[in-house]
């Protein structure tokens, strides 16, 4: 049976807002651009997106990455802004500002885009030696006033309890660096790039390293959860 003209408008609307959704989805993922995180070993919103931004909507994902599964479902744009974990004005008064809980998404910044990150559970984890080498990305060559690098105090489980300040050691920290004392770097983004050497002395299994980088263009100071096992 043919369908009048005015039946088939009213067809055609519905099609085309599920098209303007799906093209609102495609380019959702070029607002992820300057600023940084942590790549080596990898923030978790840096690890979710690295390793399923192509294909964030495969149902496999569920079985095989849960954790980064529950984040997709929470807030895809935490992923499409991986580089984007940052509070403003904090003043270096960073235990004031966010909660315990709340480490991993930077007291729930951005409107609570982050929220996912504060999850404990099963998220992927890098394996690294007691000795390691922490690789930091900066697009946008800010430099830094400051980065501190610490990791959690043996005991700690990130499978079961999300991170509070009293799970933290300083294991490592730079002082102020400008942009031009760091690695200019176009893989795996452009950039530059710095690498701390760190200590984890008497620790073994997983554990989170805890990153802090005070941002020397303005205050900014982003916040990076890592998950890692030592081995």
């Amino acid at each position: 049976m043919k369908v009048p003209a005015t039946g088939r408008r009213r067809f055609a609307y519905p099609a085309i807002i599920a098209l303007a959704a799906a093209l609102l989805t495609v380019v959702t993922p070029g607002t992820a651009s300057s600023h940084g995180t942590t790549i080596d070993p990898s923030s978790r919103n840096y690890g979710c997106w690295s390793r399923w931004g192509n294909q964030f909507q495969n149902p496999a994902m569920q079985t095989q990455d849960p954790m980064c599964w529950q984040a997709w479902q929470t807030d895809t744009n935490a992923m499409w802004n991986w580089n984007g974990l940052f509070r403003e004005g904090v003043q270096g008064n960073h235990q004031g500002a966010i909660p315990n809980g709340q480490l991993c998404s930077g007291g729930r910044t951005g409107d609570g885009r982050y929220r996912a990150m504060d999850v404990p559970g099963n998220w992927r984890a890098t394996n690294i030696g007691r000795n390691f080498t922490l690789r930091l990305l900066d697009q946008a060559s800010h430099g830094a006033d400051y980065i501190r690098v610490y990791v959690t105090r043996q005991g700690y489980n990130p499978l079961t309890t999300a991170l509070g300040w009293n799970h933290l050691e300083l294991v490592a920290q730079v002082g102020n660096t400008p942009p031009s004392q760091w690695q200019k770097v176009t893989t795996p983004h452009q950039g530059v790039q710095i690498n701390i050497p760190a200590t984890a002395n008497g620790r073994s299994g997983r554990h989170l390293v805890y990153t802090i980088w005070q941002a020397s263009h303005s205050d900014q100071s982003y916040y990076f959860c890592a998950d890692v096992n030592i081995t």
